[in-house]
């Protein structure tokens, strides 16, 4: 025999196989090792070395015997014939002789404990006694004391400290006494208690709350001290008041639970009181609320307020000084906006909600959570409520076809705009790469209408449209050519036909001159081919093309086009078509000889030499030439391109270069200039001065072709000849260079007519160079200028000295002597003014004073020309600055002299029109507007007539002065038509505009003169109907509108000026010239619904409904404007409108106030009701056609002006009484009647019934958002509106009317109904006052039956409906319960009635008598061996067994409290019973081993030492309890018949566990490890026994961890980890 080891001899360690630590576990639950190992394990089956295993091999034989064996066949040969109906019919005996045999339940034998009057003595005794737990309640249950009620009572047993289920049970008791007299009576509702219990409970709920207050802040100014003492802020009452409250809230738990008060009345109250609490109680409310949300969340009636009450209590928290210290309740309520979003999304779906709390709103659901899943969850609830809330609003209304209108709108600003462009070739007009052929023909009709209209200005039309199809052209003949496609010509040319043929522009009389002119330039430039024009017409056979006496169209267009580039066949061809084939001399012929007498009376020069008295005015010239101004565009062009044209180019180039012509040259082209200009020929007028600027050489001539070539800039920018003209002038400025002439005006006009565009950098850099040299030619730089004198004395003595070059010599002197001084010209313009001063008093003689004026301005402008950036601006610096006053104090006889020197330097070019304008007329006229007095009205009426007088010469004139006052003649004339260029332009075009109301205050300030004041009128008018005038304005409607809106929002502007400045806003952009223009007269100006008229017209009528608006505000003109409102509307509303004209009358409507705004939707919902009451209850289709079609525009049209009409969107403008009641009875009705037809078998959902009900709910939301709508009558209506909302819901919910959206629509307006009367009666009742009865908030909601909803309804949309019934929370006890008779089959439970909820009958059951009577125990035996079973059924409780239909089996139920599964299934064996399991329960009970006491017999120091070595190992020991283990947690895959195959090997591991080897736990790994013999056999066969027996032989046990090393070796790790384990614990 081997001697046992020493303790001290070491030992090697035993290898522990280990799996690799990739290999993942075969079950992640039970404990079944690792895929694919299988280490040995001690006593396997292999290593048993038997007989058979060492002959034959070991080999594993099946783990269950007869597997292959079935009984199949055996039982079915003994089931033939009638066997199967025979054992049926004998069992069915059987359990009908049983159920004979059973005796019937009892009658219940429970009776409520009946309440006594008790002295205060035995009643605190029996409260004492019920307080103590120990005390049982069957002692106390045959009685309770009678007393205290309602509070005091739930005070008492919070007072004694009664535990909650003994509490329960005795104030259950105590209802059921006091409802006991009521339960015999037919009306007897068993609930109803529970609502006054709950009313009972929340009032004292209500009571302790209000013992929470918060110190009230005092009032600024008072002196008085405030002391503030809370419950909460002492410690003791703060202990007594949280006892309370805390135990009544465990009560009411209980309550809640089992319905012992009524729900709904108490989470009514609960939300009621979170909408009147302060701070320091909601604190509390926010946490009963949580626990309670979910009751909440059943029904909307009770979410929607409640989430109202959290977003006012949030925002409460975020308006007051204190946010820091209440961030728990800030999350709490955060947290329960949270849950209700995700549980009822509904709840938050409410227009006027969101109106106040949106910000919040997104704030609260938009968190950042660890769960994306519910983030997720509130962002999508949160997109949907967003787009439901505010498709109620109108926020968002549906999208519909792109506004051609506006479209038009935006091109024809773009198209006016092109007047101040630089470069046309930048202009978008026209898309040339994704456009199609539909947008390319309305652009098109859009470009050819604005050139030809009446209601658009400017010359340079024409020539925009031509230069914008060239364009156009171009792109598209490069596109096709890239993608192989056809040419656009035969494209353009159709569409200019199809304008010709079928547009009523075109048609219109008026405009063919205008027409005439832009296809003649087409066909110039071979846009449009007039062969074809002609060819198209004869091919179709067009009527009245040759009949004079009713021609068609396009004869007058035959007669009227141009032909610029013909050939003899074109014209003989046209020739033969107009007047037939015998027609040799035609009426063209006979006129255009007429006209050329005209020309030749006019320019007798060019053709026989002899020099006729050239004209000096433009009217002389019209008066001669009035034939060939009138004649038609083809004579024109005939004329003036083919004969007359030629004849002034041969005569500028035979005498150009002759001197002594260079007068009658410049007289010739001056008088051509303005021929070309009225005949609109600038195409001739640019060539011709191109050829005099070539070749003409003096610079009267010189400067005669730059004015009008600066002239008609913007007619060479449209005409795209920009480039020409530069080079031109560049070559002129080069030739006058070689001569030793720079002139400053040549070098401006080069420069601005490059624009950067045209000159190569060579010539551009030369340009700079030039305009340098003459800078510092001008005005030399010089380190010690000499300072020029205050007083220049030789100015005033140029008054007397007549040399014609005295101006010339004294400007040259002034020049040499102080060019270097920055301010001399400043200087010298300073002394004139003083010198011309004094001239009235030198000379009294007009014409002397006339000429000495002349004399200064010629003296001025040598001294412009000396100066390098010119004369202008220093003289608008000093009318600015100090000269303000010295012009204010002119007398009338130096403005005479004055006036003559302003209009000499501005039609010579030193002086621009708006320096004269800025510095000489609109201070006087600014003055003339603040006037205050008659005397300073006299004091400035001769400023105001010089001032007028000098704007009507230099802006107003047309034609030479009769008296001999500048202008004299042509030349200056038209130089002065240049200057006036510069007042429309954009620069200085806003100054214009902005001085019309200072005349429009002129006029109206009675302390002027008459004269003055009609001088002004006349001014203004005859400014704002001149062509230039209207140009600019329409070319920027924005600056207009601001001149006039920042007039009328000024405070200084009294309330009867309003009309007056909206009267000139009328003229400005009327083509009529009425100054005055009532409400009356409006529709013939809304009648203008065109692109060209349509944004003035909005200007207009913007004003107009602000001046009513503020007439509306003004109690003596409140009648009068709103009778002009209504008048205004009533045009509108009651006639049919367009999309686009929708849009337009609503783009008036911005910013008129919410007066105007309130009476526009009262009397376009008035018109809408009028709609309604016109359809018959039939619902006749062109009927519903026509509403649909006018009431939706009138919708959006009203939805529109709210949205518009004020910075805020929330305008709820208030109803009429009248209107409301007949829209809402409109609608009521109307949808009954829809409903109606819905319903019908011969509804077609092709008719416009679906639109018709969709379009009246929408009606009904938009009524919803106005204010004032809950009218007696609407209030009775409303169970009305409300019961056929909600019967279209359940239409659109199933069946053939199915629609998702419709039904979303009519419970969201259903729900938008309910909020609405909600708040209104919220409104009428004040929720901090405690006394008030508690408002009922599911009264308005819909009383329907769940049940009576369509079986066939999808989920989701039932779910919807559900929160709009009644609330129902059932408690547990009931829910799903019905009474149904004993015979009742499954498919009747529709029809069965539900249990109705009895709390306060249902008392808790106390269980049997502790001790029986020894009487009743041998009654109870007899009656068991009579009935012969061991159980006896005892029907004491207060819920009878007869209602659960009991019968009585005889049959027991085995209940084993140890929960040993051994004795369990030992009864099981031996016991019949009716308790039953499954097979998977059965097969773990089975399989379970119990674990054995490895611990007994072992010290206790043992026993702490193997357990303080498993702790520091990290494995589990498990200790077992008692004698016995519990089962193992194994899984119970494993049968018990291969659990007995292994029964020796466990038998082995048991023994090694008993020498205490630790193991590892149940879920740990299943792998075994080699096995150390020396082990096994030193182990202790005592402890194998044991261990043997009290698992038994079908016991399995599955060990996961290694046998451990020797016993010695175990000895010396328990000492060594021992020993760690001291450390580590020291």
């Amino acid at each position: 025999m081997r001697e046992p080891k020493s303790d001290t001899q070491e030992n090697p360690p035993i290898y522990e196989l280990k799996p690799p630590e990739w290999l993942p576990k075969a079950s992640s639950s039970a404990d079944l090792g690792y895929i694919g190992f299988h280490p040995p394990r001690p006593g396997q089956a292999e290593d048993i070395l038997s007989e058979a295993n060492i002959k034959n091999g070991f080999s594993v034989g099946p783990s269950v015997q007869a597997e292959t064996f079935t009984s199949v066949n055996a039982v079915n040969g003994h089931l033939k014939g009638g066997v199967l109906s025979e054992l049926d019919d004998f069992m069915n005996q059987v359990f009908a002789r049983r159920a004979e045999s059973i005796t019937s339940i009892p009658a219940s034998s429970f009776r409520i404990p009946s309440r006594v009057t008790l002295n205060e003595s035995k009643r605190k005794s029996w409260f004492d006694d019920l307080a103590n737990p120990e005390v049982p309640l069957q002692k106390l249950g045959k009685s309770v004391p009678h007393g205290a009620k309602g509070g005091d009572l739930l005070d008492l047993l919070q007072a004694h400290n009664v535990t909650m289920p003994r509490a329960v049970w005795f104030l259950r008791v105590f209802g059921a006494n006091e409802t006991a007299g009521l339960r015999n009576k037919p009306s007897y509702n068993p609930t109803q208690y529970s609502v006054e219990w709950a009313n009972v409970v929340t009032a004292h709920l209500r009571k302790q709350l209000s013992e929470i207050a918060l110190p009230v802040a005092v009032r600024a100014g008072m002196n008085v001290k405030q002391t503030f003492k809370g419950v909460l802020s002492d410690a003791g009452t703060r202990e007594r008041w949280i006892s309370r409250f805390s135990y009544c809230l465990n009560l009411l738990r209980t309550f809640y639970t089992e319905g012992l008060v009524d729900n709904r009345t108490f989470l009514t109250w609960l939300v009621q009181q979170m909408a009147g609490c302060n701070l320091a109680q909601a604190g509390f409310l926010a946490r009963l609320a949580d626990e309670y949300l979910d009751g909440m969340l059943v029904c909307r009636a009770l979410a929607k307020p409640f989430v109202d009450a959290c977003l006012s209590r949030l925002a409460e928290i975020r308006n007051t000084n204190i946010q820091d210290v209440l961030g728990n309740l800030e999350s709490t309520l955060k947290t329960l906006l949270q849950r209700t979003c995700l549980a009822l999304p509904d709840a938050f779906v409410s227009p006027r909600t969101w109106l106040a709390h949106a910000d919040l709103i997104f704030e609260v659901l938009r968190p950042d959570l660890d769960s994306r899943a519910v983030q997720q969850d509130l962002l999508d609830n949160l997109a949907d409520i967003r787009r439901r809330n505010e498709a109620m609003l109108f926020r968002v209304l549906p999208p519909r076809e792109p506004a051609m209108l506006g479209s038009a709108v935006s091109d024809v600003q773009l198209l006016n705009s092109l007047c101040t462009a630089d470069d046309l070739s930048s202009a978008e007009f026209f898309d040339s790469h994704n456009e199609g052929v539909a947008s390319f023909a309305r652009k098109l009709d859009l470009l050819l209408c604005w050139c030809v209209t009446p209601l658009q200005y400017g010359d340079h039309r024409t020539y925009a449209a031509m230069s914008l199809l060239s364009q156009w052209r171009d792109h598209a003949h490069e596109r096709s050519w890239r993608r192989n496609m056809g040419s656009p010509t035969q494209l353009l040319q159709d569409l200019l036909f199809d304008w010709l043929d079928t547009s009523d522009i075109a048609g219109d009389p008026e405009n063919i001159r205008a027409i005439a002119w832009l296809y003649g330039g087409l066909a110039k430039h071979d846009l449009f081919s007039y062969a074809e024009y002609l060819q198209r017409l004869v091919s179709r056979g067009e009527v009245g093309i040759s009949d004079a006496e009713s021609p068609s169209r396009h004869r007058i267009f035959l007669r009227w086009i141009p032909l610029q580039k013909s050939s003899s066949a074109l014209v003989n061809q046209r020739k033969v078509i107009l007047y037939g084939v015998r027609m040799r001399e035609t009426p063209e012929d006979s006129i255009e000889k007429e006209l050329r007498k005209e020309i030749r009376a006019l320019v007798p020069e060019l053709f026989d030499g002899t020099a006729h008295i050239t004209p000096s005015s433009l009217s002389s010239i019209t008066t001669a030439c009035s034939g060939i101004i009138s004649a038609c565009r083809f004579e024109q062009v005939r004329t003036i391109g083919q004969w007359f044209l030629p004849v002034v180019r041969k005569y500028i180039t035979r005498h150009a270069a002759d001197s002594t012509y260079a007068l009658t040259i410049a007289n010739v082209y001056c008088t051509t200039v303005t021929l070309f200009e009225l005949v609109k020929c600038y195409e001739s007028l640019m060539e011709i001065s191109l050829l005099a600027l070539r070749l003409v050489q003096s610079s009267a001539m010189l400067t005669a072709v730059i004015e009008t070539l600066r002239r008609h800039t913007n007619v060479w920018v449209c005409m795209n000849a920009t480039g020409t003209i530069t080079s031109a002038l560049y070559e002129a400025h080069q030739y006058w260079r070689h001569h030793g002439i720079q002139t400053r005006v040549l070098l401006d006009l080069v420069k601005s007519m490059d624009a950067g565009l045209h000159l190569d950098q060579t010539s551009r850099v030369q340009l700079e160079t030039d305009i340098s040299s003459l800078f510092h030619a001008l005005c030399p730089h010089s380190d010690n200028p000499e300072p020029v004198p205050p007083v220049l004395p030789e100015i005033l003595m140029l008054a007397q000295d007549t040399n014609p070059e005295a101006p010339s010599l004294l400007a040259n002197t002034l020049w040499y002597k102080y060019k270097s001084a920055s301010d001399w010209a400043w200087k010298v313009w300073d002394n004139t003014i003083a010198s011309l001063r004094q001239i009235p008093m030198m000379s009294q003689d007009p014409a002397g004073r006339y000429i000495c004026a002349l004399r200064y301005g010629d003296f001025l402008l040598h001294i412009d020309q000396h100066l390098p950036h010119g004369f202008d601006n220093e003289v608008l610096e000093w009318c600015l600055g100090s000269g303000k006053n010295e012009v204010a104090a002119l007398n009338s006889d130096s403005w005479d002299v004055v006036k003559v020197v302003l209009l000499y330097l501005a039609v010579h070019g030193a002086l621009t029109a708006t320096t004269i304008l800025h510095g000489f007329v609109y201070p006087a006229w600014q003055l003339g507007g603040s006037c205050t007095s008659t005397e300073q009205g006299a004091f400035l009426q001769v400023f105001l007539c010089a001032a007028n007088d000098l704007f009507q010469r230099v802006l107003l004139a047309d034609d030479c002065d009769p008296d001999n006052v500048l202008p004299c003649n042509l030349p200056e004339l038209q130089r002065l038509f240049t200057r006036r260029l510069d007042v429309y332009g954009q620069q200085h075009f806003p100054s214009l505009v902005a001085i019309v109301p200072v005349l429009v205050f002129i006029e109206e300030n009675n302390f002027h003169q008459d004269d003055v004041r009609a001088a002004s009128k006349a001014i203004r008018q005859k400014l704002c109907k001149r062509n230039d005038f209207r140009q600019g304005a329409y070319r920027d409607l924005e600056t207009v509108r601001l001149a006039i809106e920042q007039t009328l929002e000024s405070e200084t502007i009294p309330l009867r000026l309003h009309q007056p400045l909206v009267n000139a806003l009328r003229l400005i952009l009327s083509d009529s010239g009425a100054d005055e223009c009532g409400v009356q007269q409006w529709p013939a100006v809304s009648s203008l619904f065109s692109p060209w008229k349509i944004a003035a017209t909005a200007i207009e009528m913007k004003f107009v409904l602000r001046g009513i608006a503020e007439g509306l505000t003004k109690e003596e003109t409140r009648r009068e404007a709103s009778a002009n409102l209504d008048r205004l509307t009533s045009q509108f509303l009651h006639h049919s409108m367009t999309s686009e004209q929708v849009d337009f009358v609503a783009e008036m409507a911005r910013g008129v106030g919410d007066a105007v705004a309130g009476k526009f939707v009262n009397n376009g919902l008035n018109c809408v009701a009028e709609l309604l009451a016109a359809i018959p209850d039939d619902l006749a289709p062109d009927r519903l056609h026509d509403f649909i079609a006018r009431s939706g525009e009138l919708l959006r049209l009203l939805v529109q002006v709210l949205d518009l009409s004020s910075e805020h969107r929330q305008t709820s403008p208030e109803l009429e009484v009248v209107v409301q009641d007949k829209l809402f009875s409109g609608l009521c009705s109307m949808l009954e009647a829809a409903e109606k037809v819905m319903k019908s078998n011969t509804y077609d959902r092709a008719s416009n019934v679906q639109a018709f009900v969709v379009l009246l709910s929408r009606l009904l939301q938009f009524d919803l958002r106005c204010e004032m709508v809950w009218t007696p009558s609407t209030k009775d209506m409303l169970p009305r509106m409300g019961d056929v909302l909600l019967r279209l819901a359940l239409l659109h919910s199933t069946g053939n009317c199915f629609d998702i959206v419709s039904f979303a629509l009519f419970l969201d307006t259903l729900c938008y109904l309910l909020d609405g009367v909600s708040h209104e009666i919220a409104c009428q009742v004040s929720p901090i006052d405690t006394k008030a009865q508690t408002v009922d908030p599911c009264r308005y909601y819909p009383q329907l039956p769940l049940s009576d909803l369509p079986q066939d309804m999808p989920p989701p949309f039932r779910a919807r409906i559900r929160t709009l019934l009644p609330f129902t929370d059932l408690p547990p006890a009931v829910q799903d319960l019905v009474y149904a008779p004993a015979d009742a089959s499954a498919a009747d439970t529709a029809h069965f009635a539900p249990v109705q909820n009895r709390p306060w009958e249902w008392v808790e059951y106390l269980g049997d008598p502790m001790a029986l009577d020894p009487k009743e125990e041998e009654k109870e035996k007899q009656e068991k061996d009579k009935v012969r079973t061991k159980h006896l059924i005892k029907n004491s409780t207060s819920l009878s067994l007869e209602l659960f239909g009991t019968r009585m089996t005889t049959d027991g139920v085995i209940d084993l409290k140890d929960g040993d599964s051994r004795l369990e299934g030992d009864l099981r064996s031996f016991e019949d019973g009716i308790w039953g399991e499954s097979i998977f329960k059965r097969d773990w009970r089975e399989s379970r081993v119990q674990l054995v006491d490895y611990t007994s017999g072992r010290s206790k120091s043992e026993e702490d030492e193997d357990g303080t070595a498993a702790g520091m190992s990290g494995l589990q020991v498990e200790k077992p309890s008692n004698a016995s283990r519990k089962p193992s947690p194994a899984s119970s895959a494993i049968s018990r018949s291969s659990a007995a195959s292994r029964s020796s090997a466990h038998t082995m591991q048991a023994s090694s566990s008993s020498s205490g080897t630790p193991r590892r736990s149940a879920v740990g790994s299943t792998v075994s490890e080699p096995i150390d013999v020396d082990s096994i056999v030193g182990g202790s066969r005592t402890g194998a026994k044991r261990g043997r027996d009290q698992v038994g032989d079908d016991g399995v046990e599955i060990l996961d961890a290694p046998p451990d090393a020797p016993a010695s070796r175990a000895k010396r790790a328990k000492k060594t980890t021992g020993k760690k384990a001291g450390k580590k614990k020291s």
